[in-house]
């Protein structure tokens, strides 16, 4: 199950994570009770937090947030990072939301209420086609 919220635009973001984690449930196709947690988080440089990342390995989920830059200029110590961030699909998402959904880009909806179901529509509106061709390809 997909899970998304609106905050105010000079929200904090990290603070949105625990509980967007909390709706969310895992569909594996199998007999059973699902699996409550993923297994790896992704996301930009904006997450980038040690209280954060400490509170996903308490849930067992492995972060892959990109490093920021220090202020300072200086280089991070220690190994650099080995595994690659999957960045793509993060703000490919976005930009198909953007593209083909103005209403999401500039808010015209008063009612936090409206502006919600619209998301709501637009996400399922974007991912059900993707979601029945995967389906075809497993059963054909």
């Amino acid at each position: 199950m997909l899970s998304a919220t609106v905050t105010p635009a000079n929200g904090d973001e990290k603070a949105q994570v625990e509980p967007l984690l909390d709706d969310v449930v895992v569909h594996t196709g199998r007999r059973g009770r699902p699996p409550k947690r993923v297994r790896r988080l992704a996301g930009d440089k904006g997450y980038d937090a040690k209280p954060l990342r400490s509170k996903l390995r308490r849930r067992g989920i492995e972060p892959q947030l990109p490093k920021r830059r220090r202020r300072n200029g200086t280089p991070h110590r220690g190994r650099p990072l080995q595994q690659t961030v999957p960045r793509y699909p993060i703000e490919r998402a976005w930009a198909w939301l953007q593209r083909r959904f103005r209403r999401l880009v500039v808010r015209w909806e008063r009612k936090e209420l409206y502006f919600n179901a619209f998301l709501q529509l637009a996400v399922c509106w974007q991912w059900v086609p993707l979601i029945l061709t995967d389906r075809e390809e497993v059963v054909g």
